[in-house]
């Protein structure tokens, strides 16, 4: 039986392209590797843009999906603005912008250190190097410049700006097919006020665990990458427990964490909260991961290890995403909320 095509030849389509949708035509459909793809091009684009992606990338042309595109580019360009605005006060209370072109702003790690960055000295001899950078001296610094370094120097909270310019920069790929998910999960928190069921149906240490089940159950499995994939799941849960209630929620979802935390006081979050917040982190990780005291080499073998994750999240996503485990919250939670 051939496969069904969702969108056909010369279709006004909406096709993702990073984080946005953008208006665009189907020129032409294939299959493969049992895979649906169009080939798109975005209109008011220059040919060199037009590109294969998979069907999960395309919505139809309506106007839920127009509302849709709206409110991702708002909430894009509000992303971009708060950006800005960090720098730019960053600068201003600096004060001391002479003798630089630009300050960061002042950013902190988190407080209990996850071992995923151990994972790759377990792995290899390569040893692993801090980025932090010794600040050089200016001369004839202003008082206020030297008082500054030298917080930075007895702060560990606080990075150095030679600190900061020299950190690798580490991008988390979530997989296309994916994308949606964290899209639908956005509208459905944010704008149609929902909540996702909690206990989660398949928790995060649950997903984990099953995941070392499938890896370790491999014939290619040896103790080496067995010992890895140990040690990067335990990573991923300590960032998971550490980052939860403050970068992996929306403001609607706290008062149900707050709720958690009090009847769950002494219950990890990974045993509670489930897939859809477990992806949520990977968008955030690459921020995180800058931190640690890894070179590149160090850091191209930990990405391997969390892509090849991805990937086993993107196979099994039919049985971990599901919209029926979201829930409308009941009118006392929306006072909570306010």
């Amino acid at each position: 039986m051939p496969p069904k095509f969702r969108f056909q030849e010369g279709e006004k389509v909406l096709c993702f392209h990073g984080p946005l949708l953008y208006e665009a035509k189907c020129i032409k459909f294939e299959t493969k590797d049992k895979i649906n793809r169009y080939f798109i091009h975005y209109s008011g684009w220059n040919k060199s843009w037009d590109e294969w992606v998979p069907e999960s990338r395309v919505l139809k042309f309506n106007e839920v999906n127009l509302q849709k595109q709206k409110e991702l580019s708002k909430a894009h360009s509000y992303a971009l603005k708060n950006k800005k605005t960090k720098l730019i006060s960053g600068k201003k209370k600096d004060g001391s912008d002479k003798e630089r072109s630009s300050t960061p702003s002042i950013e902190k790690q988190p407080q209990t250190k996850p071992k995923v960055a151990a994972t790759v000295s377990s792995v290899t001899s390569t040893p692993t190097t801090s980025t932090a950078v010794t600040p050089q001296t200016t001369p004839e610094p202003s008082s206020n410049d030297a008082n500054r370094k030298k917080r930075c120097r007895l702060d560990p909270t606080i990075e150095s700006e030679d600190a900061f310019m020299t950190r690798i920069e580490i991008k988390v790929k979530i997989p296309d097919e994916l994308k949606p998910w964290l899209v639908d999960d956005w509208d459905l928190i944010t704008r149609q006020k929902k909540l996702l069921l909690l206990p989660a149906k398949t928790t995060v240490e649950q997903i984990l665990n099953n995941y070392i089940k499938y890896k370790t159950s491999s014939k290619t499995n040896t103790p080496n990458k067995e010992s890895a994939v140990m040690e990067v799941t335990s990573g991923i849960k300590d960032y998971f427990n550490v980052m939860l209630g403050t970068q992996l929620l929306y403001k609607f979802e706290r008062p149900q964490y707050a709720e958690i935390l009090s009847s769950h006081s002494d219950t990890p979050m990974v045993q509670i909260y489930g897939s859809i917040h477990l992806l949520r982190l990977f968008v955030k990780l690459g921020g995180m991961l800058a931190y640690t005291p890894l070179d590149e080499k160090s850091v191209q073998l930990l990405l391997t290890h969390i892509h090849d994750f991805l990937r086993y999240m993107h196979k099994n996503s039919s049985t971990l995403f599901n919209l029926s485990d979201y829930v409308v919250a009941p009118p006392e939670y929306h006072r909570k909320a306010i």
